[in-house]
């Protein structure tokens, strides 16, 4: 089902999402209330932003008014969490935020716009657009992570500066990652039949379990209408059962997605591995409707296991018929990842070539604190990580909880920032506060803000796929902005095969709204 809401004055055409009422921020899926903005980030709904100009944004708008007939939307869930605004170093000069490793937005685009249409704004978060691009951060030495800060002028508002803050975790040899104990938990239900996606879970997880080493096992759980146990706990050097049993896997049924966890949870937990990898693996197109499907209630039930050291990590399926807030929340919850598989290729780009850093986590609650010095910095925005803020005061409080990292990922934030001096020094301090797996202490560290005469290339390719992710989103800050300028940026930045697909993205959306 469809609603026809308004959108800085224009008329645009948005999912209806799961529980939306009345009186509920629009766009808002049935997964809780909808969320507050919290007044260090001040995040702005779109329902409240004033009309403008014609931008890029507007003809966006336009253009999904026009596409009212167009199947890929018709029962996707997604969330609105607003835009973050400038704030006032005055009023507030620290910004606080959990890292955030999910790359499911970007996909989520992909998929949208290799369709032939462009995704709800909704669907856009912008740190996750950012994050599906591995920056060359330096990787640390002799500790968890190693910090980067670099920035300069903003091509997209000159006045401005663009500030990256970077980590980069602890890199782990293939041959040195713990022993894991895996528990894949598949959707079997009658929509995984869809767009032949069950098929391409089966093909991902063969990329999975090839890589996987002797000293780690796999047991699967699916559920349908019920769920049940399809292979217990088995070691991979029986690798030839675990394959058998993936092969056999056909759609059926219902979708009770509580049950299918919790039978998936309860396996993980009697076969704990002290020390070992300990993660249960949902695949899934999220949409649940049998048992208790609110992911309130299912997030209930699966944050105890979290504690106890069983992580989750997600993987959705599917256009057409999805739930990404689901699946979203379900990852952030059980302390662990989520993506989208569009493609084999990026099947093969998260169990292949990136595995461990999907597997091993080397730090959890993993939280991110940017003091901006007043006298240098006038105001700052923080682009994207609406739905990941962190109070403030929470920052050294380590029983909250925050974002998760593996070995050797990176984590980008973008800052826009208004200056108050011309000192492009000292600017501020960037903290990361972490939780250490090995140690199992907490560590904190920090380095000075700065910027430069001049983007990096690669920061400049990245200004091009945020301002991108803007645009998308109808943000207020891609007004002076179009995608003939993120274009031309990207084009002169893209290396490397993801990169230049980027810059295709771009080229393919132009052409849907006539740019």
């Amino acid at each position: 089902m469809r609603k026809i809401v308004k959108v800085s004055g224009i008329t645009i055409l948005v999912a209806s999402l799961i529980g939306c009422s009345s009186n509920e921020q629009l766009a808002t899926s049935g997964a809780g209330e909808s969320q507050q903005p919290a007044p260090a980030q001040q995040s702005e709904n779109k329902e409240t932003l004033s009309s403008s100009p014609r931008s890029s944004s507007t003809a966006l708008a336009d253009y999904a008014l026009e596409k009212t007939s167009a199947p890929p939307a018709n029962d996707m869930y997604f969330k609105d969490y607003g835009t973050n605004t400038f704030v006032s170093t005055a009023k507030d000069r620290l910004s606080t935020f959990a890292a955030d490793v999910d790359t499911g937005s970007y996909t989520i685009m992909r998929s949208f716009v290799q369709d032939g249409t462009l995704p709800p704004a909704e669907a856009v978060r912008v740190e996750e657009f950012i994050n599906y691009f591995p920056a060359a951060y330096p990787a640390p030495t002799n500790q968890t992570f190693a910090v980067q800060v670099d920035g300069g002028p903003s091509p997209f508002q000159k006045s401005n500066q663009l500030i990256r803050v970077g980590i980069k975790g602890k890199e782990i040899a293939a041959e040195d990652r713990k022993p894991a104990n895996l528990v894949f938990v598949i959707d079997v239900s009658g929509s995984m039949n869809r767009e032949n996606r069950l098929e391409l879970v089966k093909r991902s997880l063969n990329v999975l379990v090839d890589e996987l080493q002797p000293t780690d096992s796999v047991g699967i759980v699916v559920y349908g209408s019920e769920g049940r146990v399809l292979l217990p706990p088995t070691s991979t050097e029986n690798k030839n059962a675990i394959l058998s049993a993936i092969a056999e896997l056909q759609p059926e049924g219902s979708t009770n997605a509580e049950e299918g966890l919790m039978l998936g949870y309860e396996m993980a937990a009697k076969s704990f591995k002290p020390g070992a990898i300990n993660r249960v693996i949902l695949c899934s197109d999220g949409v649940a409707n049998v048992g208790e499907t609110g992911a309130e209630g299912i997030l209930r039930s699966i944050e105890d296991y979290a504690r106890k050291d069983i992580y989750l990590s997600t993987f959705g399926f599917g256009m057409g018929n999805y739930n990404d807030v689901l699946m979203e929340q379900l990852a952030n919850k059980g302390e662990g990842n989520y993506a989208y598989i569009d493609t084999f290729s990026e099947a093969r780009r998260l169990f292949n070539e990136s595995l461990t850093g999907t597997l091993q986590t080397i730090a959890r609650d993993v939280k991110i604190q940017v003091e901006f010095d007043p006298k240098k910095v006038d105001s700052y925005r923080l682009i994207g990580y609406e739905n990941r803020d962190v109070r403030d005061k929470d920052f050294r409080n380590d029983k909250t909880d925050a974002g998760e990292i593996g070995a050797g990922h990176s984590v980008t934030a973008l800052y826009e920032v208004k200056l108050a001096s011309p000192a492009k020094t000292d600017l501020g301090t960037v903290r990361v506060r972490y939780h250490n797996i090995v140690s199992q202490k907490v560590e904190e560290i920090a380095e000075p803000v700065q910027v430069q005469s001049a983007l990096s290339p690669e920061l400049t390719f990245l200004a091009s796929v945020a301002e991108y992710a803007e645009i998308l989103r109808d943000s207020p800050y891609s007004e002076r902005s179009s995608l003939p300028d993120v274009l031309k940026l990207a084009e002169s930045t893209a290396t490397g095969e993801e990169q230049l697909e980027f810059v295709s993205l771009v080229r393919d959306s132009m052409s849907f709204i006539g740019n």
